[in-house]
């Protein structure tokens, strides 16, 4: 049986830099779906394209408005392609219009002087030993993740009484497990509750209008992680005049930095 992600996803020829796919109910959020897999089919437009060369190193995606449940297409083109990277343009089309565009950029990656300087969150528990979060009352697009918090989960009950940061800490992966990719990451990075959902433990409007996401590993070390779960951290930096910013980070279980992340994001008081 087809995995929920890559059901979410899937995309069948439609032209030349045409791609075909239909939104997925199992991801469906309050408005609309689940911003994750608009990221990740974005990229996986690109992924699929016969000129794509190398691998994603960076993804920007502007949701210019909700998407609607039911078919859309996805314009990929290539914009230039370099000695060792390659630029693309991407566009998530329905009948009323362009729905979310993305940029992103793929490169051949090279073997290098390596050095990590971010440093994995320390003295986390094993992933086995944190239960996992309740789907009580939660969207659609909860259950497709197996969330486990260490720290800044969602509110139970939202009772206004406003905490001094947002911070989390948490380990997740998809459910049911899926092997790690480029496609699965770019949704991860996406899989945090609002920010100002918990520093305000309290319900607002809110909508993500920009995100970007790093891939900071190769291929062949997204699949060594294999279907484990990862560590992921997220935070806000600000919240001012009806916007606030998220930035995140996504860990394997052995400590290396797979992705950071950031977002803008709409809220309303």
């Amino acid at each position: 049986m087809q995995h929920p992600l890559d059901q979410a996803t899937a995309l069948s020829p439609a032209g030349e830099h045409r791609f075909a796919g239909y939104t997925s109910p199992a991801y469906a959020n309050m408005v609309g779906p689940f911003g994750g897999t608009t990221c990740a089919v974005l990229l996986n437009a690109a992924l699929l394209h016969p000129e794509r060369l190398g691998d994603p190193i960076a993804l920007t995606v502007n949701f210019t408005s909700p998407v609607a449940d039911g078919a859309f297409e996805i314009d990929a083109r290539p914009l230039r392609t370099n000695r060792s990277t390659q630029h693309w343009f991407m566009q998530l089309l329905q009948p009323d219009g362009v729905a979310a565009t993305a940029t992103a950029v793929f490169a051949q990656r090279r073997s290098t002087w390596s050095a990590p300087e971010a440093e994995p969150p320390a003295g986390v528990l094993p992933a086995d030993s944190v239960p996992r979060a309740s789907l009580a009352g939660r969207p659609p697009w909860v259950r497709c993740f197996d969330m486990r918090f260490m720290e800044g989960g969602m509110p139970d009950p939202f009772d206004g009484q406003e905490q001094p940061h947002a911070r989390s800490r948490l380990w997740v992966r998809d459910e049911p497990p899926r092997p790690l990719d480029f496609v699965a990451l770019a949704s991860l990075c996406d899989s945090f509750f609002p920010r100002v959902f918990i520093r305000r433990r309290k319900f607002a409007p809110i909508g993500t209008v920009s995100l970007t996401s790093y891939f900071h590993a190769s291929a062949e070390q997204l699949a060594a992680q294999g279907d484990r779960h990862l560590l992921a951290t997220a935070r806000a930096l600000a919240y001012r005049d009806g916007y606030f910013d998220q930035t995140a980070e996504m860990w394997s279980d052995e400590g290396v930095l797979l992705a950071s992340t950031h977002q803008m994001v709409y809220f309303r008081d």
